[in-house]
């Protein structure tokens, strides 16, 4: 098994974590924050905005089971990489779309893929693509949250119909 690592922000954590949770491959998909300059912050502090912080995904991967271009393909479709800094009725900073990378090979990973699938978009791609720094788990609450609270309002009107999406998109994928 080749461990890989995937560090993912596309607007609300509880919408990207729910989907890859149910990804053939992922081993684990952990809610929290990264991308700003204040250490170990709170979900207060991120949604002022002034952390610099966006909620992001800490996914773990088998790279021998599913490669980093299925994880982009599913990203790109389950978010609009389009809207700066806001997804639907989320706004801000914090709910930027981003990629965080680790290595150079990463980057250019990255960085070409999105160049292969601006054609897909009538709006420029504004994703950031970003060096890697801290990451620091959300808190417990907000871990697993589609799956322990699927029945609220949220969940159901936001996250369910990505969710199906994702499902419907790429059956090949599921868990």
């Amino acid at each position: 098994m080749k461990r890989s690592r995937l560090v993912l922000g596309g607007g609300c954590f509880w919408c990207v974590e729910a989907v890859f949770l149910n990804v053939k491959g992922v081993l684990s998909a952990v809610s929290g924050y990264t991308g700003g300059l204040r250490a170990n912050p709170t979900y207060e502090n991120i949604c002022t905005g002034a952390t610099g912080h966006a909620e992001i995904i800490d996914i773990l991967y088998d790279a021998d089971s599913i490669g980093l271009d299925n994880l982009l393909d599913i990203f790109f479709e389950i978010h609009n990489p389009t809207t700066l800094n806001q997804q639907g009725a989320d706004r801000g900073t914090q709910y930027r779309s981003v990629i965080y990378y680790e290595s150079e090979a990463m980057q250019e990973e990255i960085v070409s893929f999105i160049s292969k699938r601006q054609k897909d978009f009538t709006d420029t791609i504004v994703t950031e693509v970003s060096t890697l720094g801290e990451v620091y788990p959300a808190e417990a609450y907000h871990q697993n949250y589609y799956r322990l609270n699927e029945n609220q309002g949220y969940c159901q009107a936001v996250i369910a119909p990505k969710l199906q999406k994702f499902m419907t998109k790429f059956p090949s994928l599921l868990e």
